[in-house]
């Protein structure tokens, strides 16, 4: 399972020049990303949200990136959603509660023309929601686990809102295009004052 599933389900919510979209704000945003990540979530092709499924998946999305706002501190969280997260233990409590309801186990997939893959499956029978669900929480929780954690950071460029683990030393940003606008928003700032 990979851990940076996690970053990018949390990312779902993105800033677009003055505001906040939410990829996953409809039945339609759900279903494109659930099958742009089918591999690991295990859908298939076919793969259509429904309105329930969405509300589940938003709501443990709003309880992942609440941890994550917890991972970074003292630090800023994300501007997003700090202000309308769930609080810390509730939200503890639902991923815990989400990733433990579907046990998952490793797959290994030998595809003929490539390299042996593993992939975490259910290990028994699950319903579609809770399956996506498990998925994600265990994506987090091997994220805030591992070694990785220590390295999570909510980006500060102006407007963004998402979070990023720190691939090296000077890494500050989420994006080069977040640190050229973080750049010249301070040279912005600091022209202005003159």
């Amino acid at each position: 399972m990979s851990a940076l599933l996690s970053l990018e389900f949390s990312g779902t919510i993105r800033a677009r020049r003055s505001s906040v979209t939410d990829a996953l704000a409809d039945t339609d945003g759900m279903t494109a990303w659930g099958r742009a990540h089918a591999r690991e979530l295990g859908l298939g092709p076919a793969f259509t949200a429904t309105g329930e499924l969405r509300d589940e998946v938003v709501e443990l999305r709003q309880a992942v990136r609440a941890l994550f706002a917890r991972a970074v501190a003292p630090a800023p969280a994300s501007s997003a959603d700090s202000g309308r997260l769930p609080a810390f233990d509730v939200s503890l409590r639902l991923v815990n509660a989400t990733a433990s309801a579907v046990p998952l186990t490793p797959r290994l997939d030998w595809p003929p023309d490539g390299p042996p893959v593993a992939r975490f499956v259910p290990a028994g029978p699950a319903a579609e929601s809770a399956r996506i669900r498990a998925v994600l929480a265990a994506s987090a929780i091997e994220l805030l686990a591992g070694p990785e954690r220590e390295q999570l950071r909510a980006c500060p460029a102006p407007s963004c809102v998402l979070y990023f683990v720190k691939e090296h030393p000077r890494q500050e940003w989420c994006s080069v295009g977040c640190g050229n606008r973080a750049r010249a928003a301070r040279h912005y700032r600091q022209h202005r004052a003159h």
